[in-house]
């Protein structure tokens, strides 16, 4: 009875031995794997530009406003001509003066200021802040973005014309 067990141990040994380490179909499922996980940020991107094509619907946070501000309404204008010509906005609004309290350097200050709103894509609003920051007065500039959840469609489309994908 030992014999016959020997020899069935020593018949799979001699089969578990021959078998490659790597099957073929364990290293495709390994490589789709890591493929997909390289590739869920593209995908996804896409999957949800597909699915906005089709169904003609709105994808929540593509689009931000931006909020700076600014001492003057001369140097507003000089910040949103400069994001206009580099096409980091498609639109600027700048309002009227407005007044501010802030703590500086540990004292309350009391300013007016002009607000500048800009509409671009979510994908421009770091670039567009390394462009205010490079050109703004202040030391510390308010630069604040706003996800836009919903809007006009043909408007947010308008957007994207106007601001060039990266």
């Amino acid at each position: 009875m030992a014999f016959v067990g020997g020899a069935k141990m020593e018949r799979y040994h001699r089969e578990s031995i021959s078998q490659p380490f790597f099957r073929p179909g364990l290293l495709v499922i390994c490589l789709v794997v890591v493929f997909t996980m390289v590739m869920y940020p593209a995908l996804r991107t896409l999957g949800f530009q597909l699915h906005s094509a089709l169904t003609g619907s709105y994808i929540p946070g593509h689009h931000s406003i931006i909020l700076i501000n600014c001492p003057n309404k001369q140097i507003a204008r000089g910040i949103g001509r400069i994001l206009m010509e580099g096409k980091l906005a498609a639109s600027i609004n700048i309002l009227p003066e407005s007044s501010i309290m802030y703590y500086w350097k540990g004292e309350i200050q009391d300013a007016t200021e002009i607000i500048l709103f800009a509409q671009t894509r979510t994908s421009k609003v770091q670039k567009l802040i390394e462009k205010v920051k490079s050109v703004h007065p202040y030391d510390i500039p308010e630069i604040l973005s706003f996800p836009v959840e919903y809007g006009s469609l043909p408007y947010l489309k308008w957007i994207d014309e106007a601001v060039p994908a990266d």
